[in-house]
């Protein structure tokens, strides 16, 4: 099952909101959001803030969802509630209590770092990460240090946020997704309709991946190490003959199954070809198939 398709697995009942109660959050976070700069935010927005945050720790919300075209859409009053949060925070000193015995930060109080407990299934290995306040984190998700995942991001189960990874603001990363270490998934907060940057489910993002500006990467892909991709980026596809651009709206897709590798393109011009120059480009190799399954089952006895 895709991770566009999937609620939050794993997610205590009787942390989720209803459906109505949801409704009327919505409503107030939408209002609270819409305070003039010149005019002081309603006390009672943190306690909105607050219960947005509840739910997306519990999975019962998301800042992206697929309405059931096939396409991924931003929630943009759930962003609104993100900003607004920053908006009514105030900068204090932060003190988590661990190994060492405090770690200090400065940060808005509104926003601090996830107290995970051991009953949320996650591993979270000493050495220097952070999992912000905001963020589901999926039952099976190994965290190795140091690693950050920012406040309104997805991480399906079982997946493994590699050492020196990043997963941005409401980005929304699937089940069994392996970011290899220094992965870069970026995030979007603004502007709050701005196409999400996804990877979907049984993903593998190869080491110092870049992957930003709205891309959605299809289940199953392989992305290998050193491959960037932005919405300003063809994909050469070499498997069928054709070149994978942005949509309208400008999502740029990974096709499910494809193996994602870095190239080159020559650049057109006298003076360019005269130099030699190429521009950097992902291309598309061939698509996942069981050895390229076998190469990676090395990960399941990390675990």
């Amino acid at each position: 099952m895709s991770a566009r398709k999937k609620s939050a697995k794993g997610a205590s009942a009787k942390t989720r909101v209803p459906a109505a109660n949801l409704t009327t959050l919505e409503e107030r976070i939408r209002e609270y959001a819409s305070t003039p700069r010149e005019a002081v935010v309603p006390r009672a927005a943190r306690d909105a803030v607050m219960q947005l945050f509840d739910a997306l720790e519990s999975g019962t919300v998301r800042a992206a969802v697929d309405n059931g075209d096939g396409q991924w859409h931003a929630v943009d009053w759930v962003k609104l509630g993100i900003l607004l949060a920053f908006r009514i925070g105030v900068a204090k000193k932060i003190a988590v209590v661990g190994q060492p015995p405090v770690v200090r930060f400065i940060d808005k109080d509104t926003v601090p770092v996830r107290l995970l407990q051991p009953e949320h299934g996650v591993r979270v290995v000493p050495g220097g990460s952070s999992v912000r306040r905001g963020a589901y984190v999926g039952p099976g998700v190994v965290c190795m240090p140091p690693m950050f995942i920012n406040v309104g991001a997805y991480v399906g189960r079982d997946s493994m946020i590699d050492s020196h990874a990043l997963v941005g603001s409401c980005a929304q990363i699937g089940e069994r997704v392996h970011l290899s270490a220094a992965a870069q998934i970026g995030g979007v907060l603004e502007p709050v309709n701005a196409a999400p940057v996804v990877i979907e489910d049984d993903v593998i993002v190869g080491g110092n991946c870049g992957v930003y500006e709205g891309t959605v990467v299809r289940a199953g892909a392989v992305l290998a190490a050193g491959v960037v991709l932005t919405r300003g980026t063809p994909i050469f596809d070499l498997a069928r003959d054709r070149v994978h651009r942005a949509r309208a709206d400008g999502t740029l897709e990974v096709p499910p199954g494809a193996v994602v590798v870095p190239g080159a393109r020559a650049v057109r011009g006298q003076w360019a070809e005269t130099q030699g120059l190429s521009l950097q480009t992902p291309v598309i190799v061939k698509y996942r198939d069981a050895k390229t399954d076998l190469s990676t089952t090395l990960e399941k006895w990390l675990r």
